[in-house]
C-alpha cells in the first residue's frame, strides 16, 4: 500500500520547510521565532481554556472511544504557516518522526498525525486546535454563557495571524519562503482564491 496524495503533500511541505530553516543563521531564526511569539501565547490561552471548559468532556466522549471527528483520516487542514511555526519550535528528531511517519501508509480511520497519546506534532495546527464539535459546545455552552463570550474572542483573536485583511504572521511566513525560492500548495494565502479576495478587497 502507498502513501496517499495527502501525505505526499504534507511530507513535501514539511521536508521544505525544515531543510530552508536548517541553512538559515541563527540571528534569522531567532527573528521569525520573534515574530511568532504573540502567536504562542495566544495558542497557551487556547490551551487554557479548553482544558478549562472541554478538556475531560472531548477526551473521555470522543478520544478515548475513538469518536472524534476533529481526527479524522486526512481530514485537517495544515496552513504552510502552520508547518513551519512547529519546525521553528521542534527538535530535529521531532521533525524527522513526523516525516517517517508520512512516508507509512495509513490504512485507519484516523489522522496519521494522531499517535496514542494525541497529536504528534508540537505546536498542533490551528485548524485542529480551533475545532469544537456542535455537541461539544452544545454540552459546555448552553449553561455557561461566559465560556461562549470567551471562546468567541478567542475566534475573533485567531483572525488575527490568520484572515488576511490586513498584515498577518500567516501571509509573512508564506511570503519568506516565497522569497527564498520556495512554493506549497499549502500557502493558502497566496493561493487561495477566496484569500486573495480579501487581500485584494483590504489594499494588499
Amino acid at each position: 500500500m502507498l502513501t496517499s496524495p495527502y501525505q505526499q503533500e504534507q511530507h513535501e511541505a514539511i521536508l521544505m520547510a525544515s531543510t530552508h530553516i536548517d541553512t538559515l543563521f541563527s540571528g534569522q531564526i531567532e527573528a521569525l521565532k520573534t515574530a511568532s511569539c504573540e502567536y504562542l501565547m495566544f495558542r497557551d490561552d487556547v490551551d487554557a481554556f479548553l482544558n478549562a471548559y472541554f478538556a475531560t468532556v472531548c477526551t473521555q466522549k470522543c478520544f478515548q472511544n475513538n469518536l472524534s471527528a476533529c481526527c479524522s483520516r486526512e481530514g485537517i487542514i495544515t496552513f504552510f504557516a502552520d508547518i513551519v511555526i512547529n519546525a521553528l519550535f521542534s527538535t530535529s528528531d521531532e521533525r524527522k518522526f513526523l516525516l517517517t511517519v508520512l512516508q507509512k501508509p495509513n490504512a485507519g480511520p484516523k489522522c496519521v498525525y494522531l499517535g496514542p497519546q494525541g497529536c504528534l506534532w508540537r505546536i498542533k495546527p490551528i485548524v485542529c486546535q480551533m475545532f469544537l464539535c456542535d455537541a461539544a459546545m452544545i454540552r459546555i455552552f448552553s449553561d455557561n454563557s461566559t465560556a461562549e463570550s470567551a471562546w468567541n474572542v478567542m475566534k475573533n483573536r485567531e483572525k488575527q495571524f490568520t484572515w488576511p485583511n490586513k498584515k498577518v504572521l500567516f501571509d509573512d511566513l508564506e511570503t519568506f519562503f516565497i522569497n527564498a525560492g520556495h512554493a506549497s500548495s499549502l500557502m493558502y494565502l497566496h493561493n487561495s482564491p477566496g484569500l486573495l479576495l480579501v487581500k485584494k478587497r483590504a489594499g494588499l
